[in-house]
């Protein structure tokens, strides 16, 4: 097979595979997840359903692969937001900040609690939880070297602290009150 043509079928794949991704996700803020038909899908994407299936097995295995992405570039938002601070607290802040926000935007989006639900399952969060564990950790160390976070307590409790506490901002009604809540979990980080 030549090579221009192999690109050329990859990158089909990778735009029916994008497609699908976004018009499941699109389904599910209009109607839900437990409504959600492979019929569907196929239909919203522009193929047949034996086509869908060359793809994906179920609707599941669809929202797992559409979490995967969304994972993914929270964790790129994430690394952008330490690359572009000045000093390694800066970039702490910035990071803690922002995924504050989005655990906030999360609970607060149509029908965040069904793909809460089907979605955060330990399996399926591991790996990506102990890569936003680790980056905080870093993060952290970082911001200790410079004297700016404590040293009385280890890296990685101090990372576990920070994502605990920052997952209630899904719980919290405003903006204003998650940003109290990122500045209540730093402070508890601060060098005294």
């Amino acid at each position: 097979m030549p090579k221009l043509w192999s690109q050329t079928i990859e990158t089909h794949r990778n735009q029916v595979r994008e497609t699908v991704l976004a018009r499941t996700a699109a389904l599910v803020a209009k109607q839900g997840v437990r409504a959600l038909t492979m019929s569907q899908i196929a239909a919203e994407s522009g193929i047949s359903r034996a086509t869908l299936y060359n793809y994906f097995p179920d609707v599941e295995s669809i929202l797992l692969a559409w979490h995967e992405r969304q994972i993914a570039s929270h964790l790129d938002h994430l690394l952008a937001l330490r690359d572009q601070a000045a000093a390694p607290f800066d970039g702490l802040e910035a990071a803690l900040g922002a995924y504050a926000l989005i655990c906030h935007r999360i609970k607060r989006e149509d029908h965040g609690a069904e793909i809460i639900a089907l979605l955060h399952r330990e399996d399926h969060l591991a790996d990506p939880e102990r890569r936003l564990h680790e980056f905080i950790a870093e993060l952290i160390g970082q911001a200790a070297a410079d004297g700016a976070i404590r040293t009385d307590v280890n890296t990685d409790e101090l990372a576990a602290y920070a994502l605990n506490a920052l997952a209630a901002a899904g719980r919290l009604k405003s903006k204003a009150a998650v940003e109290r809540l990122v500045a209540v979990t730093i402070a508890g980080m601060t060098a005294r």
